[in-house]
């Protein structure tokens, strides 16, 4: 990822038209039309991304702004591949059926775990496993919580948790500073969407037939709770391979990805694969979408990078204008670029530099509360949409790959992220960011 500047061509507002074709066709077509969306998403996808980055190719003669847009996607499916095959060959087993306790404590643990390996490398870990221990009652609000804590919210303690943070650890934010400021809202969005979750499971559960209940009963019967063993054991060797490769300059980082994820493949046995349903279905579908996306965001980051300076000094943003500024723009944008637009933005209002370390210092020590806002924006408001932040969708493709239930794009908006998150992410902005 890099720093988003100031167009040498500013594009019109119509060049926008593509971005919000993309979005539209993701959240409409596999309503109206689901087959067709199906067979042509990748056909849109390279419609609409080709002809922005034509448009810019061969009106603004700006090949370095295209080269900048596809270089992130090919970090971004790299990555996001190497996680999915590597998570792939790792098979957690759960004997029976967990209770509303047990999978309280898989997504907390989750959220824990994110900051160790990653929302991405968390979320492939352990979304397979959380279909088959809720294989009896799994209903769409367990999937959504799954992106909610372990796909997004997780993550914000370390620069490891989640891209936007790391980006800000490699322009000088030092490594701990967000486990520091960010750990008492990190803990209030947790509990507070862990309890909503464990009052609606725990209503699930209750409903849940007899028949089922007994049979639950039975699977459990010889340990007296759910018992765990895990196979592919060795693929945590190159799961922490990938975690680690991050810190690497490119290509270096994204070369040491591929030969992880290549030994992954070669050395999982194939019964692992069969366990786990194993499919490239999931990550061809994330990398066609996100190759749309990628490119006709451009005119949008662009757009940003030129106005939010100007509005920003107008307006005299506090810490609340920051917080919705960046969570708002996080939820249809790539969050990353986001997170640096706005921290640029803030560095201009200090007086530094935003490829000044040392400013970066200066700032995140001196007058933490906009970096503050800026980090909890882009990494909260990530899970309002599943486009919000990269494992997002992947989860939503390997949950409705299983058929089982997920929610459409609108419902996953109007049925959980506006009614339940928004209210505990103001909450958030009330209490911490006055």
């Amino acid at each position: 990822m890099t720093t988003v500047e100031v167009p040498h061509h500013l594009p019109g507002p119509l060049l926008l038209l593509p971005f919000v074709l993309q979005l539209l066709a993701i959240a409409v077509m596999p309503f109206l039309a689901h087959h067709w969306w199906e067979r042509h998403y990748p056909k849109v996808a390279v419609a609409l991304g080709g002809f922005t980055g034509g448009y810019y190719l061969l009106i603004f003669h700006d090949a370095h702004r295209v080269g900048e847009a596809l270089h992130e996607y090919g970090s971004f499916v790299i990555l996001m591949a190497a996680l999915f095959i590597a998570a792939g060959g790792i098979h957690i087993r759960i004997r029976g059926e967990m209770r509303p306790s047990g999978n309280l404590l898989y997504l907390l643990g989750g959220a824990v775990l994110a900051n160790l390996i990653g929302t991405t490398g968390a979320s492939m870990l352990l979304i397979r496993p959380w279909i088959r221990m809720n294989k009896y009652r799994f209903t769409e609000f367990h999937a959504v919580f799954f992106i909610f804590l372990v796909s997004n919210i997780g993550g914000a303690l370390t620069p490891i948790g989640d891209p936007p943070l790391f980006l800000g650890f490699l322009k000088g934010v030092p490594f701990f500073w967000t486990t520091v400021h960010l750990w008492q809202p990190w803990l209030l969005v947790t509990l507070i969407l862990g309890g909503i979750f464990f009052l609606m499971d725990r209503e699930n559960f209750l409903r849940a037939p007899r028949s089922v209940l007994s049979e639950l009963v039975e699977e459990n019967a010889d340990a007296g709770t759910a018992a765990w063993s895990l196979e592919g054991f060795g693929n945590l060797v190159p799961l922490g391979v990938i975690i680690g490769a991050v810190f690497l300059p490119s290509p270096w980082r994204e070369g040491v990805m591929v030969g992880a994820a290549l030994v992954s493949w070669y050395f999982t046995p194939r019964l692992i694969h069969q366990k786990n349903d194993f499919s490239f279905e999931p990550i061809k579908e994330v990398a066609w979408i996100f190759f749309g996306i990628f490119l006709t965001m451009i005119p949008a980051l662009d757009y940003l990078g030129h106005h939010a300076p100007a509005l920003a000094a107008k307006i005299g943003m506090g810490s609340t204008h920051f917080y919705y500024a960046t969570g708002i723009l996080s939820t249809v944008l790539d969050n990353a670029p986001t997170y640096l637009a706005f921290l640029s933005v803030e560095m201009g209002l200090q007086g530094g530099a935003l490829n000044n370390p040392q400013d970066i210092i200066r700032v995140a020590a001196e007058s933490p509360a906009h970096l503050i806002a800026i980090s909890l924006g882009a990494v909260f408001f990530g899970a309002m949409t599943y486009i919000g932040n990269g494992p997002n969708f992947m989860v939503k493709s390997i949950v409705t790959g299983a058929g089982v239930k997920c929610p459409d794009f609108f419902g996953y908006i109007l049925r959980y992220a506006l009614p339940i998150l928004l209210p505990v992410l103001a909450l958030v902005g009330w209490i911490f960011l006055r």
